[in-house]
């Protein structure tokens, strides 16, 4: 099994910036971060393959990047612009596997990714 420990989450203000990481135990070939607000479902943030290919969602797209240290095993998800709706507890995925999803667009759905990490919580007020 892969163990995901995610860290960086923090309460910022609306506007600021926050970088997340996520370390794995092993090497994977996607990765992915999703989120979760009280009362709501679990949503794809943003995700990435071997290949480099990598997918956002709408809602984020122009302020999170994602950026990835091989050496380290590590993933980060680097958020600008903060907004209050951002606020959530913030998930890693991964697998051993690419997820063949980023190529037709079915990419966040939960069941794409067998590794998970127990969270970081990103607070914006």
């Amino acid at each position: 099994d892969v163990q995901l420990v995610e860290s960086g989450g923090d309460s910022v203000e609306a506007g600021g910036s926050l970088t997340l990481s996520c370390k794995a135990s092993s090497g994977t070939n996607s990765w992915a971060w999703f989120r979760q607000a009280p009362g709501q479902e679990r949503e794809g943030v943003a995700a990435l393959n071997s290949d480099g290919k990598k997918r956002f969602a709408d809602s984020v797209k122009g302020r999170f990047t994602l950026a990835q240290d091989n050496a380290k095993k590590t993933l980060y998800l680097e958020m600008n612009d903060l907004k209050v709706e951002d606020t959530a507890m913030y998930y890693c995925a991964a697998d051993r596997w690419d997820c063949p999803s980023l190529n037709d667009g079915n990419w966040a759905a939960s069941r794409n990714f067998g590794y998970w990490g127990r969270g970081t919580q990103v607070t914006v007020s």
